[in-house]
Parts: C-alpha cells; structure tokens; sequence
C-alpha cells in the first residue's frame, strides 16, 4: 500500500515540475507591445493580442467603448526582481504617454475612478491616456494590483473592422450556405451607417448588379446588452437602414426586404468580449 502511495505521490511530483517548465517556456516566447516596455523588474506572465476587438476605456469623464487592434499584457516581479509601488509603475507609464505626445486622460486610484466610471477592472490605481498621431488614434490603460503587486498594460489601436468579403465572396456564401454575416458599423445606439462601412454596402451593390435575379432578406443582430425589447428595434431599424442604402445606389426595393432579430440568434458567446462582437452582426439571407 505505501508502495503505490509513494508511486503516486512520485507521479504527482513530475506532472507539476512538467507544468511549470511548459509555462515558463511559454511565457518567454512573450514580447512587449509595440508601443511600451515592460518595468526593469518585471517580466510578461501574459499576453492577449486581437487583430480586432472591443475595450471600454475611461476619458476621464466617462465609460467609453472602442474597437481596434487590441494588445493585453500582464507583468509581475521577477524572481530576482525589486517591486516598485504602485505610484511609481503608474508615474512612469504616466511620463511614457506623455513623452510620445499622448494626454493623460484620467490619472489615480479606484475610488478616484469610480466616481466618473463605476465599471472599471477594480484597479488599485490606474492611468488612461489616448495618443493621435499620424492618423492613427491610440488609447492607453494601465492598471497596478495591489493584492499580487502585478500591473496590466492594455492597448488599443481605432479602427473598423476589415471587411474581407468582397461580392463574389459573398455570392459564393449565399448559394452555398443560403446567408452570410457581415460587420457593418453604426453609429452607437443608432441606425446610422459609418462611413468607414460604405464599401461594404457598393460589394452588396455589386453582387445585386451582377445578379439581377437574386433576391435577399436583410436581417439585423446585436448582443445581449442592454434590453431585449430596445435591441430588437435597433436591429430592425439597422437592417433598413441597410436596405435604403441598397436601393439609394440603384437596387430594385422589391428585391430586398428587412427584419430585425436582437440577441435571439446568437452565433457565439455574449459571456466574452469577443462573442459579443460577432453577434453585432448584419446577415444577408438568401430568399
């Protein structure tokens, strides 16, 4: 009996040791973002890089929700390391933001915080800052734990979402799947097309043109925030904006129509950031 039991605890053992290898390993293949350096002191434990995400970040006013290339990294003290307080990983980032010609948008601790944006990351002490520049628009923030002495550093680079289907894409979608799901952009809260998303609606354009027979159904979809009653409106009201931004380039209005689901047809989780993206969605069906 004590026999197995030494075996086990043996198996046991190695399985942690192995674990612990394969993470270090892994965290070392971790690179800083291409904006700031980590503290002397501290190394990566972890990284998040999204060619296309959402954030909400903090003006200094209030909650303000931004897409874009999105990069995450969590740093902590290395073995060897010295910790720096959280005024002082703060003060510096602060210093970086304004040395490459950003504003510090909101500077100091949670309870400062709170009072001008209640839904933050529960940060003991954080900075925001956005930096312009080159027609580029970057927004910062970095967040310092106090409970693990850990800090985050979070960025995100403004921009639309690429479209990549172009109308023989989409075509192709239809007669093999009977719909396809697109990313136009709104204004938030409203059926107003951005105008970043117009070549996307002269690709539909395109499609209809070359296909004088084809017929579709334009159908809005949002996530789960907010009201269900509210986002099935919205989704309607987007799905005909659509449809009149069709028609306005020359589209018969009898070959299209509109319907608007909410948060009914979810195509991934609404529990993630991610999820939640992929369900802001407009589908062409096939009729």
């Amino acid at each position: 009996m004590n026999r197995f039991r030494h075996i086990w605890l043996f198996c046991i053992m190695f399985l942690i040791v192995l674990g612990v290898f394969s993470t270090t390993g892994a965290e070392s293949e971790f690179k800083d973002t291409p904006y700031f350096t980590g503290m002397p002191s501290y190394e990566i434990w972890g990284a998040y890089d999204k060619e296309f995400d959402e954030y909400t970040f903090c003006d200094g006013k209030k909650p303000v929700k931004l897409e874009g290339k999105l990069w995450r990294r969590e740093y902590g003290l290395k073995n060897d390391g010295e910790e720096a307080s959280g005024l002082q990983i703060i003060r510096n980032y602060s210093n970086a933001i304004n040395n490459i010609g950003g504003t510090i948008l909101f500077e100091g601790t949670r309870q400062e915080l709170e009072k001008v944006c209640p839904e933050g990351e529960g940060y003991a002490r954080q900075v925001n800052g956005r930096v312009a520049n080159d027609g580029k628009e970057l927004w910062i923030e970095v967040g310092y734990h106090e409970y693990n002495g850990t800090y985050v550093i979070t960025l995100l680079e403004k921009q639309a979402m690429k479209q990549d289907v172009t109308a023989s894409a989409m075509l192709d979608a239809l007669n093999r799947d009977g719909h396809v799901a697109l990313y136009i952009n709104f204004d938030i809260g409203k059926s107003t097309i951005k105008p970043e998303s117009k070549p996307i609606i002269e690709q539909i354009v395109q499609m209809m043109k070359a296909n004088p027979s084809l017929e579709i159904s334009v159908e809005g979809h949002t996530d789960n925030v907010g009201n269900p009653k509210s986002n099935k409106t919205l989704s309607d009201d987007r799905a005909k904006s659509v449809v009149s931004a069709i028609v306005a380039q020359g589209i018969d209005a009898k070959r299209l129509s509109a319907l608007g689901h909410g948060q009914e047809k979810p195509i991934a989780d609404n529990k993630t950031e991610e999820g939640r993206a992929k369900n802001r969605r407009v589908e062409l069906v096939k009729k």
